[in-house]
């Protein structure tokens, strides 16, 4: 079993899905794929962790913007082909609860008994996403939610943060495109649908701001301070607690806001995980003011 992050520029954000992995789980095995983080903090932040854990990289020729994670995504696949089990979180995630052995127990023994299954999700559901009309429906037969059809283009098969296990996935044919609907499409071909865990313990920060690239539309920045984006890690759970969490009866999905507080204190619900998630005008602004630059010739932030 082995946790495989992926960062790039946000080393405080780093460091706390780091320290929630090693609070969570006994002795955990963690690889970092940066994606060549010039920031200064990151640098820092990645020197001190390489003391402990192992500093992929992929050279001097990542593009930061398109690609840049599913190809540090590949390269984890194929790092870690005899893996057993492969967790893929981002430096802008954490875990939210202690893992027990029964924990990874029922994941060794749901892919050992679902040999079409491809990908599983760590993480509680947005709640966002449930106002919206997202669907969830229980397998008492696998003790799994799965997402019903809708007209949303990814999440049903597929999601950036997951469990799999590597020789599963190579032996299909698999890899990972450039992006989210592209996987997405290529998981519906080769796969089931992805199961969501009945209790979750992995979930995105809410109201991060956006990190890659160096300029940010007017109209970003305007959203990001409407938002208060900022730094709000989830308090972990004590071990009673994710123990209670654990055995709840599954007459509903977890959604991330019914469960989880951030600390010293959480922004306001329902959270967003985009800056410009219904900002109205200042989302308007800022898809203006990219297609001028997009006129222009000026690259894309």
């Amino acid at each position: 079993m082995i946790f495989c992050v992926f960062s790039f520029n946000r080393g405080r954000f780093l460091e706390n899905c780091i320290g929630s992995i090693e609070s969570c789980v006994v002795d955990p095995d963690i690889i970092i794929f940066d994606d060549n983080s010039d920031d200064p903090g990151t640098i820092e932040a990645l020197k001190k962790l390489s003391g402990k854990h192992r500093i992929e990289t992929p050279g001097s020729h990542s593009n930061h913007r398109l690609g840049g994670l599913y190809g540090n995504m590949q390269r984890a696949l194929e790092i870690c082909a005899d893996e057993s089990l492969v967790f893929f979180l981002q430096d802008d995630t954490q875990l939210v609860r202690p893992l027990s052995e029964s924990d990874i127990d029922g994941i060794h023994a749901f892919f050992d008994s679902s040999p079409g299954q491809g990908f599983l999700s760590p993480c509680f559901i947005r709640g966002r996403s449930v106002a919206k009309g997202a669907m969830f429906e229980y397998d008492d037969d696998v003790g799994l939610f799965y997402r019903q059809q809708d007209d949303r283009s990814v999440g049903r098969y597929f999601s950036a943060l997951l469990i799999m296990q590597p020789q599963r996935l190579l032996d299909a044919g698999w890899a990972f495109r450039s992006s989210e609907p592209e996987n997405e499409k290529q998981a519906a071909t080769l796969f089931k649908p992805m199961g969501y865990l009945k209790a979750p313990f992995a979930m995105w920060l809410p109201e991060v701001p956006a990190y890659r690239g160096k300029k940010k539309t007017f109209g970003l920045r305007l959203a990001e301070k409407k938002r208060r984006c900022g730094f709000y890690p989830f308090r972990v759970m004590t071990g009673d607690e994710s123990a209670q969490f654990s055995i709840r009866a599954p007459d509903g999905v977890a959604v991330a806001e019914d469960y989880l507080e951030c600390e010293p204190y959480s922004p306001s619900k329902p959270w967003a995980y985009n800056p410009l998630t219904d900002m109205g005008w200042r989302k308007l602004l800022s898809q203006m003011e990219v297609t001028v630059r997009k006129l222009w010739g000026v690259r894309k932030w």
